[in-house]
């Protein structure tokens, strides 16, 4: 029983480190990223829709994205929702293709994107802890019941504290990492 309780946890600490690295893949590192764009939606005749859906995402160099979209008449409404996004990019068109030139960040601007990141970081961390907190109380109140014994408890909970750790540090590792992509010039 208390296996299943730990299984549960660990997918849970699975679910809180992805949503960590898709939230980590929109800040902006000074190169381009297709990713960068994920949030944006553009007005397709009257229904909200992915960019990604509307044209060809592109990065043919690490300063600029490029945007083909597959019917011509949306390149007004794509600049518009680049611009509207407030990700401060300008995006120009020459009637085919959008492009957006990703400027490079100033050193103001990379200490606050790492101060965010760090931020999301503390954020998972929080729930990778909150779920080590209800498998302990889980696995607490199955001893206290007499459905798992009190050595198979303590062990349970010593291999909780385990796998947080790893996933603590794990969270570590994944900042860090964007941490350096972010102060690299």
């Amino acid at each position: 029983m208390h296996k299943e309780v730990i299984a549960e946890m660990v997918k849970g600490f699975e679910i809180a480190i992805s949503a960590l690295r898709k939230e980590l893949s929109r800040v902006r590192t000074g190169r381009a990223n297709p990713s960068m764009l994920d949030g944006i939606r553009v007005d397709y005749y009257g229904t909200m829709t992915p960019l990604n859906q509307v044209g060809a995402v592109k990065v043919p160099d690490p300063r600029m994205i490029t945007i083909q979209p597959w019917d011509k008449n949306m390149i007004a409404h794509i600049e518009r929702a680049i611009m509207s996004a407030d990700l401060g990019l300008n995006p120009s068109n020459d009637g085919v293709l959008v492009r957006i030139p990703i400027p490079a960040l100033t050193g103001e601007r990379r200490r606050e994107l790492s101060k965010g990141v760090k931020e999301m970081a503390e954020k998972t961390k929080v729930a990778v802890r909150n779920h080590r907190r209800d498998a302990n109380e889980l696995i607490k109140s199955l001893q206290k019941d007499g459905e798992v014994p009190e050595d198979d408890a303590h062990k349970a909970i010593d291999r909780v504290q385990e796998l947080t750790n790893e996933h603590i540090k794990k969270i570590d590792d994944i900042v860090a990492e964007k941490d350096k992509e972010i102060m690299e010039l």
